[in-house]
């Protein structure tokens, strides 16, 4: 009898062993080919490492050359900004270093620009361009951001100023330390996007921009976030400046946000006026500009942008 008990404890214990070891392997292999499909697949991950590590490599511009520019913002900027337009329109006068990346917001960039200062990048000006919502909203990307953006002492800042709870946080702790976990929904996402029609249309459609807080509350958050934004940068020896891209029925917030701007001491870039812009300038998700929209916002952005970069340089006391 004790020694059939014996020889059931050590089956149990080899599958059990067998069990653990081909999680193991199973578990290595979804990492090692979610890290292949990320780099070799992945548009968004090949153009925002290739912005970000230019990004780290920015310097003042030294006498006589434009003024170095870290322009940061969601798919607003990405869908509106003519990057390699823009740069045309402003070469000579500033040098644009962007980073674009969708569903960010005020958060995504705040701890990004942490990183970016501790790895050494030192732009003159920060231009931040997530749009009234993003720059109010309390969300992080929950892909994407926490590999590529974040370290681990910025994920776990994240997780504070959010007030996640103790699986929120480990979510995002594995979405910065796995290539798997950060992408799953990534990859769902574009398993869907092959098999059911029209979905990238479907899901723009279905998200619904939160509304806007009532004015004191308003000037109470954006307030705050302007000036903790502002003290980052000067304290790295840069500028910021808050652009606001155009959305339909903006007007009210980008009037707002500019009240806020001028009390935290931040310069607003409002290039175009949201009102001057009919529908045709938008794609179908009524948010984002189309190809029109994108080329009118360019060349405006192109002729305000360096004239308050001078402003700011000419308000430095360096």
């Amino acid at each position: 009898m004790p020694s059939s008990i014996s020889s059931s404890k050590h089956a149990a214990l080899f599958y059990a062993k067998l069990l653990v070891s081909i999680c193991a392997f199973l578990i290595l292999v979804f990492e090692l080919l979610s890290g292949f499909l990320l780099k070799h697949h992945s548009e968004t991950y090949a153009r925002v490492s290739q912005q970000y590590a230019e990004a780290v490599k920015m310097r003042p511009a030294k006498p006589g050359e434009p003024a170095s520019v870290l322009m940061l913002g969601n798919s607003l900027l990405l869908y509106g900004v003519d990057v390699g337009r823009l740069k045309s329109l402003t070469a000579g006068r500033v040098h644009i270093c962007p980073i674009f990346l969708e569903a960010t917001a005020y958060y995504d960039w705040l701890y990004a620009l942490q990183r970016l200062f501790r790895e050494g990048s030192r732009p003159q000006v920060v231009v931040l361009g997530v749009g009234v919502n993003g720059f109010l909203a309390n969300t992080v990307r929950q892909d994407y951001a926490p590999l590529m953006l974040f370290d681990l002492r910025d994920s776990l800042g994240v997780a504070s100023d959010l007030h996640m709870d103790r699986t929120a946080t480990s979510n995002l702790l594995l979405a910065h330390s796995s290539v798997f976990w950060d992408t799953r929904s990534v990859l769902r996402a574009q398993i869907l996007r092959h098999t059911v029609p029209h979905y990238q249309e479907l899901v723009l459609l279905l998200k619904l921009q939160p509304a806007i807080p009532p004015a004191p509350e308003f000037q109470t958050i954006a307030n705050s976030r302007l000036e903790q934004l502002r003290s980052l940068c000067e304290a790295h020896g840069a500028k910021l400046i808050l652009l606001v891209p155009p959305t339909p029925s903006s007007e009210d917030a980008v009037r707002q946000m500019a009240i806020a701007s001028e009390k935290a001491g931040v310069d607003t870039l409002v290039p175009i006026d949201p009102t001057t812009l009919s529908a045709k300038y938008y794609f179908s998700d009524e948010l984002h500009l189309n190809s029109e929209g994108a080329a009118l916002f360019t060349t405006a952005l192109a002729e305000f942008l360096p004239q308050t970069v001078a402003r700011e340089s000419m308000a430095s006391p360096d």
